[in-house]
């Protein structure tokens, strides 16, 4: 993969993302697809974890900063660290699932 497409996959991943962190705690009936078409790319894409670790502090980041300037407190932003946990567990069972079919 080239450096660009790289950039554009790894912009597409951001935003995706940005998606689930703001559908993660609404009744969304589609954030479960969401989050299974991010986990698939990340893991056909070989995107190693601590990219989407960034990924995932980057737009808590980017959140806060928007919050700060409305005068609001960022504390409610801790609670973004299940969507994190929810994707990183439901990435960690895709690679369990890859490994028992080469078995």
């Amino acid at each position: 993969m080239t450096q660009v497409d790289q950039d554009v996959l790894l912009r597409q991943l951001k935003s995706d993302y940005r998606e689930i962190l703001i559908d993660y705690f609404t009744t969304d009936k589609t954030l479960k697809k969401k989050i299974d078409k991010f986990i698939n790319v990340v893991f056909c894409a070989n995107i190693p974890v601590p990219q989407i670790i960034e990924i995932h502090m980057d737009l808590i980041e980017e959140f806060s900063k928007q919050l700060k300037l409305e005068g609001r407190s960022d504390e409610t932003l801790l609670d973004y660290r299940l969507t994190l946990i929810d994707v990183l567990a439901h990435l960690c069972e895709v690679y369990r699932c890859s490994i028992s079919k080469q078995s």
